[in-house]
């Protein structure tokens, strides 16, 4: 099979207008979502190694 250039790009158009591309409030939406799961999932990993280091001081004190 020989590569066709104009085939490719045609092709490459027909998926492209396939595609349903967020809207501006989703994607705003979406982002806000992911800076707060990444500062709940920072929050909780720093509490718990907080927890984990008090707790090795404590045993490592005796």
């Amino acid at each position: 099979m020989k590569f066709n250039p104009g085939q490719y790009i045609r092709e490459i158009r027909r998926e492209i207008s396939k595609v349903t591309w967020p809207s501006r409030k989703e994607t705003t939406v979406s982002t806000g979502m992911v800076f707060l799961m990444v500062f709940v999932a920072a929050l909780f990993f720093f509490l718990v190694d907080q927890v984990l280091s008090t707790a090795v001081k404590l045993i490592l004190a005796f």
